[in-house]
């Protein structure tokens, strides 16, 4: 069966724990994507990440491996969870299928400004340069008006082998409170998961 895995980014303490707050995983574009996804036969899952404020990689790494993500499984990382993906990718020893990494957050570039210890600390590993041979396809989707921390992080990723990349004008960090309501759908990474399926 085919299988989409949303993973969300890094969610400050005080909003996580702000009961006004929307979940971290079911915001923005999310809950649009993953029941478009569904109407084509995809069981989606959105797992909440443990402690998004302060997030440890073993942590993640085991609550993405009890979803069992194979050939048939697409992968969407969105900020820091892109760049969980990076690292995961990196590290195991497994095929799936397309992965996208949306405004990837990924800190290697800069231990020491990376702003906290986690980061460093998450980031701690040696990137796979050719990860996307693990993949049915590795996407970068990236917003010419983002935060120039992720354009930099941008810029660190082009050193990956085979990955595409899509730019998009002006949509913030691909959040409502970046840039606007046109996130809270993303057509163009629904259209490129889809692609190639029969109809």
């Amino acid at each position: 069966m085919k299988k989409a895995i949303f993973i969300h980014g890094f969610y400050a303490k005080e909003k996580y724990y702000d009961p006004d707050m929307p979940l971290i995983n079911f915001k923005d574009y999310t809950p649009w994507l993953l029941k478009q996804l569904t109407t084509k036969d995809y069981l989606v899952y959105a797992p909440m990440m443990p402690w998004p404020y302060f997030p440890v990689y073993e942590d993640w790494k085991r609550e993405l491996e009890k979803l069992e993500p194979d050939e048939d499984t697409v992968l969407i990382g969105q900020s820091f969870g892109g760049g969980f993906l990076v690292r995961w990718l990196s590290e195991a020893n497994r095929k799936v299928g397309k992965v996208y990494l949306c405004a990837p957050a990924y800190y290697a570039w800069d231990h020491e400004g990376a702003g906290s210890n986690y980061e460093a600390t998450f980031f701690d590993f040696e990137l796979d340069k050719d990860l996307a041979r693990k993949t049915a396809g590795l996407t970068i989707l990236e917003s010419t008006n983002d935060d120039e921390k992720i354009k930099r992080s941008y810029e660190f990723l082009k050193v990956l082998n085979n990955a595409k990349t899509i730019t998009l004008e002006n949509r913030g960090h691909f959040t409502i409170s970046t840039g606007g309501e046109v996130n809270e759908k993303f057509p163009e990474l629904l259209e490129d998961i889809l692609q190639g399926e029969q109809k």
